[in-house]
């Protein structure tokens, strides 16, 4: 195939002869990726449909990559690429995921763990620049909100759960994520955020956390990585673990002068942020779906949305929506 041919060949040009090319799994996204092993060890290949119309100095994924690396957050090694053929060639770090600590003989060490890898997250959102240049010029405002719950919308409300829901009360809908958008909205308090900061986008190399596919990060509140990392659709922490570690990374945030939030109002924004954020993935649970034929991601539908009441009965802005998603919420664990 034409994908494994242009690997062998970056490959080749920068390590030692070809022994395998095996596909594994990936995100909900148009990358592919290959674990390349050669006498020399093994590297991760990416082939990513959008570098190939990119150049070097502007594809997220690179500019991000000199970027963290710059400011010593923990990413996988860049050997080497081709943007003509969409290649990265990257360190392998193994396929300990942060998600396969539970269920595990190490689950005992995901307390510490978090509390680490909330560190790292606390580096990440320390990391300023110009408001002209990229990502510090991308953000959550109130189109990329909107956006994202248009998309919700149409994957999960008109598609997915089609046969439940009413479609007459998408306009109601609508309007109140309107109203929630603009409370999350508070450019005086945005910091960068990873965008995708949960388990499947953390490994565990030689006991220490490595950070992946960042290539979509922003500016925006800073309880929305938090959220991703917290309220995760594939992993539920404890109660007791959960608000631990809310109020670690508010902590850290004052600690470091990146807030000026009291702990009052983190916790308010936090609820607000999961729900849009909650929200957001469930879309694209439903599209992977309904769409892409990619039945992976079904099985966190539910366990996501059993989320939701929590916020909602935390928070009166949220009632009203709440209330017109009722029918999505009935039967949903938690």
């Amino acid at each position: 195939m034409p994908i494994q041919k242009n690997i062998t060949a970056l490959f080749n040009a920068h390590c030692s002869k070809t022994l395998s090319i095996i596909k594994i799994q990936g995100d909900a996204s148009s990358r592919q990726y290959f674990r390349v092993t050669g006498t020399q060890g093994s590297s991760i290949a990416c082939y990513d449909p959008i570098f190939e119309t990119s150049t070097h100095d502007s594809y997220p994924f690179l500019l991000l990559h000199k970027l963290f690396s710059r400011h010593a957050i923990p990413v996988p090694v860049l050997i080497a690429f081709d943007s003509e053929k969409g290649l990265l060639l990257l360190e392998d770090c193994g396929d300990l995921l942060l998600q396969n600590l539970f269920g595990s003989s190490i689950e005992h060490t995901v307390p510490d763990r978090y509390r680490e890898i909330i560190d790292i997250l606390i580096q990440l959102q320390s990391i300023d620049g110009y408001k002209s240049q990229f990502p510090f010029s991308l953000s959550f405002d109130h189109e990329k909100l909107m956006f994202e719950f248009d998309f919700f919308i149409r994957h999960a409300l008109l598609d997915y759960f089609s046969q439940t829901f009413d479609r007459q009360l998408i306009s109601r809908l609508r309007h109140e994520f309107e109203a929630i958008a603009d409370i999350l909205v508070k450019p005086q308090h945005f910091v960068l955020n990873h965008r995708d900061f949960h388990s499947r986008n953390i490994l565990i190399q030689n006991e220490k956390p490595v950070i992946i596919d960042f290539q979509d990060a922003r500016m925006g509140l800073p309880q929305y990585d938090a959220v991703s990392l917290i309220r995760d659709s594939y992993v539920k922490l404890s109660p007791s673990l959960t608000e631990e570690l809310k109020e670690y990374h508010y902590n850290a945030l004052c600690q470091n002068r990146l807030t000026t939030m009291s702990l009052d109002e983190y916790l308010f924004y936090f609820d607000i942020m999961a729900f849009q954020r909650n929200i957001k993935a469930v879309s694209t649970f439903c599209y992977q779906t309904n769409v892409k034929k990619n039945s992976t991601f079904e099985h966190s539908i539910a366990p996501t949305l059993g989320y939701l009441p929590d916020y909602i009965n935390a928070r009166k802005e949220l009632k009203k929506a709440g209330k017109i998603l009722q029918t999505l919420l009935d039967g949903t664990t938690k």
